[in-house]
């Protein structure tokens, strides 16, 4: 009997040595296919690293044996369990079971029958994402999680002979005098953690008790584990911060690992157990075990040891302790949906959805330059490096009507000690206000006439139009010249949205409007609309629709651009929101291929374009107020189209030789007209108009009825036309007139021969059309005169 027994752990131990390997295999396979998306490969790596671990655990004899008996395979399945092809596409973001199954174990010691056979699977998730050189050249970089971690790898049990040993080795705690462990025990059996860097091994929850020369920890399942002075060759106390769990490194003879429960042998002979800070064993290793063990005539050896003194092993077991211990403390206890709560079983998750969040979106590499940003909790990643030589673009965006204008002009205004400002000019002759090769073209012609200028002056950017910033930011990003794009960084982009002229109709916003405030480019919205306008409820709406769209965006109110607070100057100036790593993280993550200006912006549903007609005459300031105030009554519904929705430009007045900035937003009915800033002599005018299928003859037309108009005929007069107060005029001048033959004057009427009275003159009609005749001879001479005089059209050049 007591053969057979001995026969049966033999036979145990070898199949967990061979399920040993296998995990260890699959382990290996995984790690192959993720990084090289080949299952062949995978399998060949597999394979080897099985037969690898079998010399490892001095079962060369099997390797023949079980190389034709290994079978690996990797499977693709999708939501509802079906599996896919790996060779399809869409298989790339599937959970994929990697599986190892050793068949027929033979008894070789034995010459006769099998064993039997093991199985180990794991489910994972794999990730790959392509990296851009600095010599242009792409590599991919993989990660993988196991999502199946949170299954113990092993499982095993106290015998009938191991019960009675335990139950022997639990009444050292309460033995006085000598033992193994020394001579009395100095704690009580309080709660700790076991576990070792063995493959097999999850963290067991049991009871350590501290003894002058060794230690003992119960498990229910594991039994009993003493560590005596006799196998213990060195004892590492880690403690980081007193909110941390404290964790006792012991490394023990070789001699002790074939007595220990299989899933706690590593090769490091390596055990941790784990004190959870506040309590009983914590504070009592402190108190009672600490003074003991630092005494000189100590039989142990213990060291206080920092992280850096730790191996890659050791500090792993001790990171998973304490997510551990994270996951169990309130309030993430209580929120059991939550991520954080797997951490602890998923040491590398955190990083592993860092990586996943950006291969998920496709294939666009990543600079190298930027994966500090990208994956700040790894500890190799260097954080972007800072250009104090390169000149700074500082980029307002906003809707026409937003008074970017008026924020852009305040800024160099008021900031004018920080340096020289350049404006940029966009293409005036663009349909749609912005056009990437001019602004390349101007960039090339800055860094060519600013070369020898010391310092470099800021660069300040106004998007035209309903132009999307991130067309902006890659026309920058991606100049074609890569010695002038190497000279410019941006600094900070800013966004100003005016609450009364971002809706066409209802709550349905202008195209473009929540583009212009992207999540990842803008670090800060402006709201220049009047101060009152944010607790109405459009307002309200404006204000949740763009927090909405950028969480991490800095909501700034200025009535009409003018920022006074230096806190909101300095972070639309900022010369390094835009690089920081959350901004860098969000543009990969939603704007794939940005920094290489791949990324396509798309169309709206509704194309805004701008016209721009030039001219020179003067315009008369009455007609084109009133004119411009009519609009707003023209605007029509659903399709828009014709709308005319913002105008702006330079034009001179008749009343002014002056040129005067005008703009007039229609939906907000904000008019501005002021002198222009930089007085030439320049004579032409211009002006820009917005909305959707404008033309230009249209415009031409309205635009003709705000200058001088050519006065028109005169229409001849007749009898009937001759109005009730002119004939009293007529009279007035004319009722002295000598009388016809029979009539009187009395004094107050005209009387005839007959006694009848009239209160007219009796030769009234007479008067009535010599007066008709008189003023057709002066019209008459008008209209000839007006038909030899010629006025030029206002676009006449």
């Amino acid at each position: 009997g007591h053969q057979n027994g001995g026969q049966q752990k033999t036979d145990h131990l070898l199949l967990s040595q061979v399920y040993s390997a296998a995990v260890q295999a699959v382990l290996s396979g995984i790690k192959c296919y993720s990084c090289s998306s080949s299952a062949s490969k995978a399998e060949d790596v597999a394979e080897q690293t099985f037969l690898v671990a079998l010399d490892a655990m001095n079962l060369s004899p099997y390797r023949s044996a079980l190389r034709s008996k290994v079978e690996f395979t990797i499977q693709a399945v999708d939501n509802e369990g079906r599996v896919i092809p790996l060779s399809d596409e869409g298989s790339r973001y599937l959970v994929k079971t990697a599986s190892m199954t050793v068949a027929d174990i033979p008894d070789l010691q034995r010459g006769r029958g099998h064993l039997g056979s093991v199985v180990f699977s794991e489910c994972f998730l794999e990730s790959t994402i392509n990296i851009q050189q600095k010599d242009g050249g792409v590599s991919p970089d993989c990660c993988y999680t196991i999502l199946t971690t949170t299954v113990p790898r092993y499982a095993c049990w106290l015998v009938e002979g191991d019960v009675k040993q335990s139950e022997q080795a639990q009444l050292l705690v309460r033995t006085e005098g000598d033992t193994c462990l020394g001579s009395r025990a100095l704690t009580g059996s309080d709660a700790a953690y076991v576990c070792s860097s063995s493959l097999l091994s999850t963290p067991e929850e049991g009871k350590i008790s501290f003894f002058s020369e060794g230690l003992l920890f119960l498990h229910p399942q594991y039994g009993s584990i003493t560590l005596s002075k006799h196998h213990i060759s060195c004892i590492r106390f880690f403690h980081e911060d007193s909110g941390g769990v404290a964790s006792v490194f012991v490394e023990y003879d070789s001699s002790l690992r074939s007595h220990l429960p299989f899933p706690l042998q590593s090769p490091d002979h390596c055990l941790l157990f784990s004190l959870p800070p506040r309590s009983k064993s914590h504070k009592d290793f402190y108190s009672k075990v600490l003074p003991v063990w630092q005494s000189s005539d100590s039989a142990l050896r213990l060291q206080l040891v920092d992280q850096d003194e730790l191996s890659w092993d050791q500090r792993s077991m001790h990171s998973r302790l304490q997510k551990l211990h994270d996951s169990q403390e309130p309030p993430v206890a209580k929120r059991r949906g939550s991520m954080k709560t797997s951490y602890c079983h998923l040491p590398e998750q955190d990083m592993f959805l860092q990586h996943f969040a950006l291969s998920s979106v496709g294939q666009e590499p990543i600079l190298n330059d930027h994966l500090g940003a990208m994956f700040p909790s790894a500890d190799l990643r260097n954080p972007l490096s800072k250009h104090p030589d390169k000149v700074v673009i500082t980029v307002v965006s906003g809707l026409p009507g937003s008074h970017k204008y008026s924020l852009g002009t305040a800024l160099v205004h008021t900031n004018k000690e920080g340096g020289r400002w350049v404006v940029y000019q966009p293409d005036p002759d663009s349909s749609d206000g912005f056009s990437a090769p001019h602004l390349q073209h101007f960039l090339s012609n800055f860094l060519e006439s600013q070369r020898a200028t010391v310092p470099k002056p800021r660069l300040l950017l106004v998007t035209p139009g309903y132009t999307d910033v991130l067309d902006v930011v890659q026309a920058i990003l991606s100049h074609p010249d890569p010695v002038v794009q190497a000279c410019f960084t941006i600094g900070a982009v800013t966004a100003c949205v005016e609450p009364l002229a971002s809706c066409m109709e209802n709550r349905f916003t202008f195209p473009k409007l929540v583009e212009q405030c992207s999540q990842g480019v803008v670090s800060a919205v402006v709201f220049t609309g009047p101060s009152g306008e944010r607790k109405r409820p459009s307002g309200q709406y404006l204000h949740q629709l763009l927090r909405a769209a950028n969480p991490s965006a800095a909501f700034i109110q200025a009535e009409r651009g003018a920022v006074t607070r230096n806190e909101d100057v300095k972070l639309i100036l900022s010369d390094s929101s835009f690089n920081q790593s959350q901004m860098l993280r969000a543009r990969y993550l939603l704007y794939p291929g940005w920094c290489k200006g791949r990324y396509s912006t798309g169309v709206g549903g509704l194309v805004l374009t701008q016209q721009r007609l030039l001219f020179h005459r003067p315009l008369e300031r009455p007609q084109f107020i009133t004119r411009c105030k009519a609009l707003k009554s023209s605007l029509r519904g659903h399709p828009f189209r014709g709308n005319l929705y913002h105008v702006r430009g330079t034009v001179r007045f008749a009343d002014s030789e002056r040129r005067m900035e005008v703009s007039y937003d229609v939906l907000s009915g904000v008019l501005t007209i002021t002198p222009e800033q930089e007085p030439s002599q320049e004579t032409t005018c211009f002006l820009v108009f917005h909305g959707p299928g404008l033309t230009r003859d249209r415009l031409q037309d309205w635009l003709r009825l705000c200058a001088k108009q050519k006065e028109a005929k005169k229409v001849t007069r007749t009898r009937i036309s001759i109005s009730p107060q002119e004939i009293k005029n007529i009279h007035a001048s004319r009722h002295l007139e000598p009388l016809p033959s029979g009539f009187y004057y009395n004094g107050q009427q005209f009387v005839d021969i007959f006694g009848e009275k009239c209160p007219l003159h009796p030769n009234m009609e007479l008067f009535i059309r010599e007066y008709v005749c008189d003023a057709n001879r002066e019209i008459e001479l008008f209209n000839s005169q007006l038909d030899l005089q010629t006025q030029p059209d206002l676009f006449d050049p």
